[in-house]
């Protein structure tokens, strides 16, 4: 191998960059608008959801239970509305997610020590926000209950068990429960997927289309330093912009970073090394820049952004989908990035994750290299 043919193609790739100032645009503007996105678009925390309610009773009792849910991060009180009607119309027309119903009777069923039922309308077109709702305004109306029949046995001189077991509840690695500390690390996933495998899919392609194919054939250089030479610029771009999108993250966004800065370049190289071989095969197979691009995102950001963690947990999977998601090189840099980002784990624990990753690295190296032959057919 010739350092010197190799630069020369290095250049050539590099000139080809600059002309094409689409793929300027995403090199530089995509990675930071992802990031952006995601991270302010893309929010899991369910705070301050709109609660309508319809209180029958009016009592001292009712509005102390109305300030329970007041007082609770998750829910914000807009509106008493004044009958039924109203409180449905609110959650129809989507002004309301949860909708409270206080009977005429609570106050009076209360002071008789008799059970009272509250009526809890929510809004299920979104599973996911239906559950966890259900579960606050449960928390919030035990709560209440809790404190009122320890009152009440007071009050009758009644003698109190006082709890024996109780939970104390510490959060480990993301203490604040910030959806964006768990989803700003996995865009990196992405970012590298589309940068590298789409902007190599475009190379060996570019070169059929244009013509140009037959003059780096006559050449004598290698097959070897044609794909290093191609590929070395959007490996140092993908880097690029994988400190980009960390300077975001950790500055920007204040995910913390408890691990270290040389693991996390280290597993960024092996995945770049994935994607642009992935890529660079892509563009051998195709030998055109459409269908080459149109696989690259199908076989990279697809996988990347459903099946690797980023959004949605493995374990949560079917079975068949979890087997799959072993093949797939963006679920083991998903999980380095989380781990290094928020738990700080130790290079030497991430042998699990490392490894595969240098396994698809060498693997789709020696396939990119055998799939490329200096020859027109």
């Amino acid at each position: 191998m010739s350092f010197t043919r190799f630069l020369a193609m290095a250049r050539k790739e590099v000139i080809h960059i600059m002309r094409d100032s689409r793929g300027l645009i995403i090199v530089l503007i995509m990675p930071v608008v992802l990031v952006l996105l995601f991270g302010y678009g893309v929010n899991l925390d369910f705070k301050g959801l709109p609660v309508y309610v319809y209180d029958r009773d009016g009592s001292q009792q009712s509005q102390e239970l109305l300030k329970r849910f007041q007082a609770s991060e998750y829910f914000d009180v807009v509106r008493v509305v004044n009958d039924y009607p109203a409180l449905v119309r609110s959650l129809d027309d989507g002004h309301a997610k949860l909708g409270i119903v206080i009977p005429w009777d609570f106050s009076q069923r209360l002071g008789d020590g008799r059970q009272v039922q509250v009526q809890a309308l929510v809004d299920g077109t979104d599973d996911n926000t239906a559950n966890v709702l259900i579960g606050y305004t449960q928390a919030v109306v035990q709560g209440y209950s809790s404190g009122l029949q320890m009152d009440w046995l007071r009050a009758r001189g009644q003698f109190v068990q006082p709890a024996l077991i109780s939970v104390e509840t510490r959060t480990w690695y993301n203490e604040d429960l910030e959806s964006s500390a768990f989803i700003v690390p996995g865009v990196l996933a992405l970012v590298m997927s589309v940068i590298g495998a789409f902007l190599s899919s475009l190379t060996i392609a570019r070169e059929w289309e244009r013509g140009t194919m037959e003059q780096l054939i006559s050449t004598p250089v290698t097959p070897v330093e044609i794909m290093l030479g191609k590929l070395a610029p959007y490996f140092a771009i993908g880097m690029f912009d994988v400190v980009v999108c960390a300077v975001l993250a950790i500055y920007w966004f204040e995910v913390p970073f408890r691990g270290s800065y040389p693991t996390l370049l280290l597993s960024s190289a092996v995945f770049m090394i994935v994607v642009l071989s992935l890529g660079f095969f892509i563009s051998v197979i195709a030998k055109n820049q459409l269908a080459a691009s149109q696989i690259a995102l199908i076989v990279t950001f697809l996988p990347a952004f459903l099946l690797s963690g980023f959004l949605f947990p493995i374990e949560q999977m079917p079975v068949v989908l979890q087997w799959i998601t072993r093949f797939l090189p963006a679920r083991y840099y998903v999980s380095v990035l989380k781990k290094i980002f928020l738990k700080g784990t130790p290079t030497a624990l991430l042998s699990t994750d490392l490894l595969p990753l240098a396994l698809f690295a060498l693997v789709l190296t020696l396939l990119a290299t055998s799939s490329f032959r200096k020859r027109l057919a």
